[in-house]
């Protein structure tokens, strides 16, 4: 999953930075080298799998945009993988990884991973971007 996240990280880096007039090569090959903030946080949220499944599709929806193709998913387990801007302003992209697994029949598990590319100047995007996409699911 670390590579895909560094990748997906690094040519969204690189399309803002083509988007600002740079060279998104560059910053691509730079992007590569920085560090990640990472951020995992485990829910359970009271809906029956499927239920779940749409619920957390739907809320990381409205929260940015849906890239492909999450990541592998067990039998009872579904992944979403979603892009959400973070940061200052929103200009740091961050890769947020949802895994719903079905629990009992009331309920499902959520991991949220959200992970984001950190400069001189830290910003914790993935740790703020996780926090705030767990308190929207859990309302």
């Amino acid at each position: 999953m670390d590579d895909h996240e560094d990748r997906i990280l690094a040519d969204e880096l690189a399309a803002l930075a083509a988007a600002a007039g740079a060279w998104g090569g560059l910053t691509r090959f730079v992007a590569k080298l920085m560090r990640k903030n990472v951020q995992e946080i485990d829910l359970v949220v009271a809906l029956p799998f499927d239920d779940a499944v749409e619920h957390v599709a739907s809320v990381l929806g409205r929260a940015g945009r849906t890239i492909g193709p999450a990541p592998e998913a067990g039998e009872d387990q579904r992944a979403i993988r979603v892009v959400v801007g973070g940061g200052a302003g929103g200009l740091n992209p961050v890769v947020v990884t949802a895994r719903v697994t079905g629990g009992r029949a009331s309920d499902s598990q959520v991991r949220i991973r959200a992970a984001a590319k950190e400069g001189l100047i830290r910003q914790r995007a993935g740790e703020r971007t996780a926090t705030r996409l767990a308190a929207l699911l859990t309302t």
